[in-house]
């Protein structure tokens, strides 16, 4: 008989963790189990929902693509999401805020979608529509304006590869989860850049600045709210860490040649991006204090 798969069922308790909440709560949301479903009804026949033994002559899920021929198993491979309504940092988020943030990122080719085949959703609860990463189909039934379906390769779901990283992405994204959906991989090069920028703390300017990125403070030791942290940074840590190899093999023995040098490896936009919002205007208010100079 089909079965939900481990992974998905990883996927399904995550949601139902954070989005079935008690509903006297901030937190307050309606997402009940019996609207996180995996294997479709006994009379279901054909698609996603389906393992080997429900599918049809033909079907879509099996034929239209090679990951799915080759990962057919007794395993569905999908998960339908329904209605829910969650406030938190300050906002609402709903089903279709959710839908339209994950259809962003498979659009984007984020790395933690490309396991997703596609996603049926409505933005407005009338018009349906379908995001398919292999462009074929573009709409869906009218039952997906209460539930959102999403479509996962089949090959995926027999490897057993997580599928929560997405998922733990958005529930972070909407201030849900204080967690991260890095890879062992990309641990282990951060962990690699914190070191490589630690041993100049106390020394000069660069190290003092990096160690209060890291740990989220500004200038004053205060906490920095948003994504000033060391997981959101990674774009001005790999700029930083270019500019560190390339400076390696030099023997600068001022501070301001150290500086000059990261500096000159940086754009004006990486600059600006890592600076607290709490110092921006007095950089501002300098910068153009000395224009008119």
């Amino acid at each position: 008989m089909t079965r939900a798969p481990a992974n998905l069922l990883a996927v399904r308790s995550l949601l139902l963790t954070h989005l079935n909440v008690d509903p006297n709560t901030v937190r307050a949301a309606d997402l009940e189990p019996d609207e996180v479903g995996i294997v479709g009804d006994p009379d279901h026949r054909g698609g996603y929902h389906c393992g080997s033994d429900r599918v049809v002559t033909n079907d879509y899920s099996v034929v239209e693509s090679p990951r799915d021929r080759a990962g057919l198993t007794l395993d569905a491979a999908a998960l339908d999401v329904g209605q829910f309504e969650v406030r938190s940092a300050g906002r609402t988020h709903t089903m279709r805020s959710f839908s339209l943030w994950c259809v962003a990122q498979c659009v984007a080719n984020a790395a933690d979608t490309r396991d997703l085949r596609e996603i049926i959703y409505s933005p407005d609860g009338s018009t349906v529509k379908r995001w398919d990463r292999l462009g074929i189909r573009s709409t869906g039934d009218s039952s997906h304006r209460w539930h959102t379906h999403f479509s996962f390769f089949r090959d995926a779901i027999k490897a057993g590869r997580d599928q929560r990283p997405l998922f733990r992405r958005y529930l972070s994204s909407i201030g849900l989860l204080e967690d991260d959906d890095m890879t062992p991989e990309e641990h282990n090069w951060l962990a690699t850049v914190h070191t490589n920028l630690t041993v100049l703390d106390g020394r000069n300017p660069i190290g003092q600045i990096y160690t209060r990125m890291a740990e989220g403070r500004d200038d004053t030791g205060a906490p920095v709210a948003g994504n000033w942290n060391l997981q959101a940074m990674t774009k001005q840590l790999t700029a930083l860490q270019t500019t560190l190899n390339a400076l390696a093999g030099k023997d600068f023995t001022d501070e301001a040649a150290i500086i000059e040098g990261v500096l000159a490896g940086l754009t004006p936009e990486d600059i600006a991006a890592a600076i607290p919002p709490t110092i921006a205007k007095q950089v501002a208010d300098e910068l153009s204090r000395r224009l008119v100079a």
